[in-house]
């Protein structure tokens, strides 16, 4: 069986802006659980236009108890792919944990985008899929697990990004330039 988390909000902010700080989102004081962020590959199609770029991310995790015998080391790396068009002004996001597949692969994928609403702020979808193949009774269990922590802790990533666009547009004076889409 395999579990999904889907949820759907805006960041009152531009496209640009919000791409921005995506890639300037850590550190920030909700995300100490994150320790490093390296670029493995970055080009751009030169058909399309299309940024795309490779992220390898070195997370630290609290794993319970009961998970830590399956680990380790209760580090966790993750590869995260992007694309961004900015014809279309779309940016999404894959991610997917590369230590501990063995207990659970979660497999995220933002979806950024122009607000239908306002082109002012930008729309983000977000979908992430838990799937556990360690058997023995546990697989259901452990998604359900992995699923709640997972939305528990998703408002603090969005506090992060909030935080890291504040910040880009008071203190380094950028809301200025970002504060209007491109027409």
């Amino acid at each position: 069986m395999v579990k999904f988390y889907q949820h759907t909000f805006d960041y009152d902010h531009t496209w640009s802006l919000v791409t921005l700080a995506f890639w300037l989102r850590y550190p920030n004081p909700f995300a100490s659980h994150v320790l490093s962020t390296d670029v493995i590959d970055r080009y751009v199609d030169p058909t399309t236009g299309i940024l795309h770029t490779t992220r390898l991310i070195l997370k630290k995790g609290n794993a319970p108890r009961w998970a830590r015998r399956f680990m380790k080391s209760n580090e966790a790396f993750i590869l995260e792919e992007s694309q961004i068009d900015p014809r279309s002004l779309t940016m999404v996001s894959k991610s997917k944990n590369i230590s501990h597949k063995r207990i659970m692969v979660i497999e995220e994928t933002q979806r950024y985008k122009v607000s239908p609403t306002d082109a002012n702020h930008t729309q983000v979808q977000l979908e992430v899929r838990f799937v556990s193949n360690l058997g023995w009774g546990l697989t259901s269990k452990i998604e359900a697990f992995c699923q709640k922590r997972f939305a528990d802790s998703s408002s603090k990533s969005r506090m992060g990004m909030s935080y890291i666009l504040e910040r880009l547009k008071d203190k380094y004076n950028l809301g200025n330039y970002f504060l209007k889409q491109p027409q």
